[in-house]
Order: C-alpha cells, then structure tokens, then sequence
C-alpha cells in the first residue's frame, strides 16, 4: 500500500510566495489592456515586483526552505554575503512539496521575465525592456542568493556530518583502549 501523497506544510505561504510572482507578471502582461501611461505599467509593475522580492527573501525562503540570505558592506567596502539556515534537523523535517514549489516558481518566474524581455525586444519597446530588466534583476538576485544560500547549507550539513563521524571514531577508538 502507497503512503497517502504529501501536502503542503504551509499553504499560507506556499500562496502568497505564488501569488507576488503571479501578480507582477499578470499586471505587466495584461496592463496594455486597462492602462496606456506607461509610468504606471512601470511603477506598479516593480512595486509588485520589489513585493515579491521582499516576500520570498525574508518570509517564504525562511518558511519554505528553511534559508535566508543578505549581503553587507564590510569596513573595507567590500561585498559580503551572509547566510542562515535552520539546524540540521529542523531542514531535514522540511516538506519536499514546499520545497519543490518554491525553487521552481523560482526559476519558472525568472524565464517568464527572460520571454517577456525577448517579445520586448522584438517589438522595439526600449521603455517595457527597462521594466522587464528591473523584475529579472530582482528575481536573478533571489536565484543567485537562496542558491549560494543552498551551497553554503550544504557545506555546512557535510562539515557537520564529517565531525559527528571524527568525534564518533575517535570516541570508539577511546573506549577500545580504555577497555584493555
């Protein structure tokens, strides 16, 4: 017998991670119709956006795949990215579904900005090219850091695991030699 198919851990968030995204890229393609100032195709469109961006990197990322990313200015004014993940334990118990959904809206949404910027493009429209480059900027910030995020997770899940065996080794070699 099949165990029942998993469902989402946090719909709540599973939603509205959806929905920003959605929404950017609704408003963008259907605004021709309602609107012909583009100052408001281009505001709207990256406020929601700059929303989406927001919400996954501080609230759905965290929710959803247990990391969050940030980058700071050293005191030699330098880039620094900085990186957080839950503990070992809390990431494992993560649902998959949750998971699944959030890197692949991800990219999806990103490659929805790459085709809206190619039909940009082809149709000679300079000013909607410049909003579709703002929405890819922010979506390929979120890849590049919740990735480099990811790599970073993984190090230190493999630097953990690593020095679990040492220790465990090291404590079984000791009580081999105590014994005798």
């Amino acid at each position: 017998m099949q165990p029942p198919p998993e469902n989402y851990a946090n719909p709540k968030t599973c939603f509205f991670h959806v929905l920003f995204k959605a929404s950017a890229l609704a408003f963008y393609i259907l605004s021709a119709l309602f609107f012909s100032s583009f100052v408001i195709i281009f505001v709207v469109t990256v406020f929601l956006a700059a929303l989406d961006f927001w919400v996954v990197k501080n609230v759905s990322g965290r929710i959803l795949v247990g990391l969050r990313w940030w980058n700071e200015v050293d005191e030699q004014g330098e880039s620094v990215w900085k990186f957080e993940c839950l503990d070992q334990e809390s990431l494992a118990r993560m649902n998959k579904k949750d998971s699944w959904l959030f890197w692949w809206t991800l990219y999806i949404t990103a490659v929805a900005w790459v085709i809206l910027g190619i039909f940009s493009l082809i149709r000679f429209q300079a000013d909607y090219l410049l909003v579709v480059g703002v929405c890819l900027s922010l979506s390929a910030a979120n890849i590049i850091g919740f990735t480099k995020c990811n790599k970073d997770a993984k190090k230190q899940l493999q630097a953990f695991a690593s020095k679990t065996i040492a220790s465990r080794m090291t404590s079984t070699i000791q009580s081999a030699f105590s014994v005798v």
